[in-house]
């Protein structure tokens, strides 16, 4: 009797010196350099490698030290992904500024941008050479990256997925994530984004919460997001996603509103509100109350980011707005992404403490 050839086992995975079989995962402490005192600094990696074939997905945070929202959705996700029943690869680095993070702050010891340091170099500042490191074993084994950020301190921001413009597929991804808002938004040089974009990995980049801050809507959005782009690229099972996606309101450009004058900032619009041409925003008056500039919205969009100190000088951002297409309907969008997210018990943290 004949017998159908059994197919071919996955092969294993090489990563940082380390082997991982299909259906198992590993953490992996990818090395980047040594502190003054010796202790060496490491980028931890959870390689979660699927018992069966498909893509190679990274899901990052923290690129700056600040931005915890990102690790806080990676310690959640890492709980819903099982090697055995994933077909593809999932690399997990809930920390890249590692030495940021352990500092509570935005940069690098040597105050440089790490998203604006890609693709680095090996020789280069400890901003460069990490860049690097991460260029060479994280991106270049991948393809799609799902990077995690939340607004500069003090700040808010909705959350919100940015894509380079012009892509089909990658609006497809974008719009099956189920944030609030997605924006075709310019690259920046230097960025991982950027960077990735050149040698043909796509990248999704989310944008929530405020810096140092870890806020439940901005989580929730995020994990369910996650889960719904491995489902859309067939890496999981689809019927175990928490929440119910919306219809994202959709933007190509955006802009922010600036303090007048210095002094006492009261916004009476901030993150998710609509907003319509002529609407008075808030306000900003001086220190004794004698003078007081309207902030007037000159188009309709939709608030994606604002400040939370009210002691502002003239310039200052204060609001950041984003002309959205399908206007009508992003005020009824982010209505049913916070109802069906924050009564989604799936998503509770405590299943994962």
């Amino acid at each position: 009797m004949d017998h159908a050839p059994a197919p071919p086992q996955r092969a294993p995975f090489a990563f940082a010196g380390e082997t991982i079989a299909p259906g198992h995962e590993l953490l992996v402490r990818l090395p980047i350099s040594r502190m003054s005192t010796g202790t060496p600094v490491a980028v931890p990696v959870r390689v979660v490698h699927g018992a069966n074939d498909g893509p190679t997905v990274f899901v990052s945070a923290a690129i700056h030290g600040d931005e915890i929202i990102g690790t806080e959705i990676i310690r959640r996700l890492r709980k819903k992904l099982t090697a055995r029943a994933i077909s593809g690869t999932v690399l997990l680095i809930p920390v890249v500024n590692i030495l940021g993070f352990l500092n509570h702050d935005r940069y690098l010891p040597d105050r440089r941008d790490l998203n604006r340091s890609f693709p680095g170099t090996s020789k280069g500042s400890l901003a460069a050479q990490l860049a690097n490191r991460f260029s060479r074993d994280i991106i270049a084994r991948c393809s799609l990256g799902i990077d995690i950020h939340s607004a500069a301190a003090d700040r808010y921001n909705l959350p919100q997925i940015r894509i380079a413009g012009g892509d089909a597929h990658l609006l497809e991804l974008a719009l099956a994530f189920g944030a609030p808002v997605v924006i075709e938004a310019e690259l920046r040089d230097g960025s991982m984004r950027e960077y990735a974009r050149s040698k043909g990995v796509d990248m999704l980049l989310l944008e929530a919460g405020e810096a140092s801050r870890i806020d439940e809507f901005s989580v929730r959005v995020g994990l369910a997001g996650v889960m719904r782009v491995l489902a859309k690229l067939g890496m999981i099972a689809d019927t175990d996603i928490p929440g119910t996606p919306a219809v994202s309101a959709r933007a190509k450009r955006s802009f922010w509103l600036r303090a007048p004058m210095g002094g006492v900032a009261r916004l009476h619009r901030v993150s998710g509100a609509q907003v319509k041409a002529g609407e008075r925003l808030g306000t900003v008056g001086d220190v004794l109350g004698e003078k007081s500039l309207p902030l007037i919205s000159p188009s309709d969009g939709i608030v994606i980011g604002h400040a939370n100190l009210p002691v502002v000088n003239q310039g200052d951002a204060l609001l950041h707005i984003a002309e959205v297409e399908q206007y009508d309907s992003a005020d009824e969008a982010i209505a049913a992404i916070s109802h069906s997210l924050m009564n989604d018990a799936l998503l509770d943290e405590d299943e994962v403490l």
